[in-house]
């Protein structure tokens, strides 16, 4: 299955996350290279948010990535939340639809 990982950060995010960026950024890597994360990225114009993708059986590899990222740890993330999402279309579907409905 696929999740989502939200974060809503502070106002200050992007002046604050420069000294943990690369914590941030390593911690990220480890997940992609277990095979959790699939893609992830901040909110764009305003930049108050993030989300993150993960692939597994449970919502459990996006919940300790958030519980251990640096940005969360360190105040920069005011709430994050992971919601299951249900993926229908394209090559990596987790529930494909068929050909013709």
């Amino acid at each position: 299955m696929h999740y989502l990982l939200f974060y809503d950060v502070v106002d200050d995010y992007v002046t604050r996350r420069v000294p943990l960026r690369a914590l941030h950024i390593g911690h990220a890597r480890e997940s992609v290279a277990r095979g959790e994360m699939v893609l992830g990225g901040a909110l764009a114009n305003p930049p108050d948010g993030a989300v993150l993708l993960f692939r597994g059986s449970s919502p459990e590899a996006a919940e300790q990535f958030a519980k251990t990222d640096p940005y969360v740890v360190n105040g920069l993330v005011k709430k994050w939340w992971v919601r299951e999402w249900t993926t229908v279309l394209g090559p990596t579907a987790e529930v494909p639809l068929p050909d013709k409905l």
